[in-house]
């Protein structure tokens, strides 16, 4: 999405992907099924997942773009090109840290 310049889609996929690894690890701490939430700082939380500042605010960043997917009427700024690609790496980092914590 981001390659074919689909900014805020590709954003809302990179939110979705962290959002269904943070949720893997809510089911594993509470042997139940993940709240129904998008909100990746409540699920951290119920996941007992220690995240560093810095992840924080990214966390709190993608929070803007899951809303866009869901909710076609809300439109966030779109960040530069450049920015968008440091948070598709930063996701990419944050996946892998959350399969290796599996």
């Amino acid at each position: 999405m981001i390659r074919e310049k689909r900014i805020l889609h590709g954003l809302f996929f990179c939110h979705l992907v962290i959002e269904k690894a943070i949720k893997a690890h809510v089911v594993l701490a509470i042997r139940e099924v993940a709240p129904r939430t998008h909100n990746l700082m409540y699920l951290s939380e119920k996941a007992n997942l220690d995240f560093d500042e810095d992840t924080q605010i990214f966390l709190g960043i993608l929070m803007k773009y899951q809303l866009q997917g869901r909710y076609p009427d809300y439109n966030p700024v779109q960040p530069d090109l450049i920015r968008v690609n440091e948070y598709f790496e930063r996701t990419k980092i944050v996946f892998k840290w959350l399969k290796e914590k599996l």
